[in-house]
């Protein structure tokens, strides 16, 4: 396992996440990173983000995404682990 394994990691951001432009954040931090998922807003007024890629990228990712955007305030992140599915060509905003 090295850190070209390709992973899936879903985070379940909670905090001021929402009406903070987090999502269109998320989205262009991503084109810096080799992941591919999405990121969408819950109705429980915290973000999800679904990551997947080489294991070293989701980690930097998951943790830019843990200082969130200027105007956010991320509290908590929850990861959870999830089998590689390979069914995502970029990272998205979904819907």
């Amino acid at each position: 396992m090295g850190p070209r394994e390709v992973i899936r990691r879903r985070l379940l951001i909670s905090g001021a996440v929402q009406g903070v432009g987090f999502r269109y954040w998320a989205v262009r931090e991503a084109a810096a990173f080799d992941v591919r998922g999405y990121v969408r807003n819950l109705r429980a007024g915290s973000v999800e983000a679904v990551l997947e890629g080489p294991r070293d990228e989701v980690a930097r990712f998951a943790e830019t995404l843990s200082q969130g955007p200027p105007f956010g305030r991320v509290r908590r992140v929850d990861v959870i682990e999830e089998e590689p599915r390979g069914e995502f060509a970029s990272f998205d905003v979904k819907f």
